[in-house]
């Protein structure tokens, strides 16, 4: 009678004497016939030593089995290895399978190169091939599912048909059943994971309470809190471990993206994060300066990018649709008419290069517009708002070129008046010209005298 017994944690004694109910053999019964050569061993270099062992052994060869039932009934099975108390009791024809220690691989049938090691390692496996199970309880849910790798206490121990998944430490992958292609090395990794695929976490509860696709973590506890959120990487002690349902967060180093809860698409590196906020990218927590190659001497062409008072990076809109109180400048921009440009030299620590630079003061242009400069953490005027300047700038320019064109009207006006003066001037002069001549030619006239 060949019953495959669900072993489960906390029963050895009831399984112990389940086992010796449903094998006893009579007092008369045997090992391998006929009687063994001197320590155990048979002809097609097979090795039996206990009650029962290889007890039905036909053609199979090169196996060895030590303990009681051990490879029972392997019949053409051949180069297995079976050490403990029922161990591959069950195998008939499975071939280069290792079993150490009691109840280990204890189902299985046909299924070939596994190996367990540990008091129930492997112990429902039926068919499943090429399977490594390392520890009490590990595996021991298995039945057909190839290539996995457990090792450590009741590591991967619910997986039933799940490939691929390798789970390394105490708990590790503890609840996948049927998930694929799942690595978890470290305490509780990837703990409640039952069918999330395609997940890698390193680290004491990494990913332990998740149960999705494709998070990659590395570090103490990462993403400790996640339930549902996928794709996301955390890297770092206690990196991400806040986050419940957020999809597609990055983030890296001790703490990082911590705060952030169910915001999505987010990169935080070395930075807590915002929670629920989503889309964002975070560089830094306590940086006071910031050095990035290949940007200085890399040509580009583009929108100037500005810096707001709390860091974040953008580029200044100019569409109505960001603004409001629209309406004329006006005289406000002719406080830069009071601004006084200087050239000067920033200090070594700034400038190593000591280039002469030019520009403004920020504490005299904070005298002319407070509204033009702008203050460090402690309120002090820090630097100018130079494109703003540049409005003003334009502004007045385009202030005094109206009244530019207004005078060169004016004047266009008076140098046509005055053409027309001319002309007239002219013309009377023509007429008096033309008087004068005629006035000439009469009094010319009157003196001439008449000859008989």
């Amino acid at each position: 009678m060949h019953t495959l017994i669900h072993l489960k944690k906390g029963t050895p004694v009831f399984l112990i004497a389940l086992v010796l109910v449903c094998f006893r053999l009579s007092p008369s019964t045997q090992a391998v016939l006929p009687p063994p050569p001197p320590d155990g061993g048979y002809p097609g270099a097979n090795t039996a030593e206990g009650n029962s062992a290889l007890f039905n052994l036909t053609t199979g060869v090169n196996n060895t089995a030590v303990g009681f039932q051990a490879l029972f009934n392997n019949t053409t099975g051949n180069d297995n290895t079976a050490i403990g108390v029922v161990a591959l009791v069950s195998n008939t024809s499975g071939s280069d399978n290792t079993a150490t220690g009691v109840f280990t691989l204890f189902a299985n049938t046909t299924g070939s190169l596994n190996t367990g090691y540990g008091v129930n390692a492997l112990a429902n496996n039926t068919t499943g091939d090429q399977n490594t199970a390392t520890g009490v309880n590990a595996l021991i849910s298995n039945t057909t599912a190839d290539n996995n790798t457990a090792t450590g206490f009741e590591a991967l121990f619910r997986n039933t048909t799940g490939t691929q998944n390798t789970a390394t430490g105490a708990f590790a992958l503890v609840h996948n059943s049927t998930a694929n292609n799942n690595t978890a090395d470290g305490f509780q990794a990837l703990l409640n994971n039952a069918t999330g695929k395609e997940n890698t976490a390193v680290g004491e509860s990494a990913f332990k309470t998740a149960n999705a696709d494709s998070n990659t973590g590395v570090g103490f506890q990462v993403a400790f809190h996640n339930t549902s959120g996928a794709r996301n990487t955390a890297v770092g002690h206690h990196a991400l471990l806040n986050n419940s349902t957020g999809l597609s967060n990055i983030a890296v180093g001790a703490n990082a993206g911590a705060n952030l809860t169910t915001g999505s698409n987010n990169i935080d590196i070395g930075s807590v994060g915002v929670g629920g906020e989503s889309n964002t990218t975070r560089i830094g927590t306590l940086q006071t300066r910031a050095f990035i190659k290949g940007i200085s001497g890399s040509a580009v062409t583009g929108t100037a990018v500005v810096v707001n008072a709390a860091g974040q990076l953008g580029v200044a809109p100019s569409s109505a649709h960001f603004k409001r109180e629209i309406r004329p400048m006006g005289k406000e921009s002719e406080a830069i008419l009071g601004l006084k440009p200087v050239s000067f030299c920033y200090d070594q620590e700034i400038d190593q290069e000591g280039l002469a630079q030019f520009g403004l003061v920020a504490e005299e242009v904070e005298k002319m517009n407070p509204d033009l400069v702008v203050r460090d953490d402690a309120g002090r005027p820090y630097t100018v708002r130079y494109d703003q300047v540049n409005a003003m700038l334009l502004n007045e320019f385009l202030k005094a070129h109206r009244k530019m064109e207004k005078q060169e009207a004016a004047i266009a006006r008076q140098e046509k008046q005055i053409e027309a003066l001319v002309t007239m001037v002219k013309e009377q002069a023509a007429e008096i010209q033309k008087v004068s001549v005629e006035m000439e030619i009469s009094r010319s006239g009157s003196h001439v005298v008449k000859t008989p």
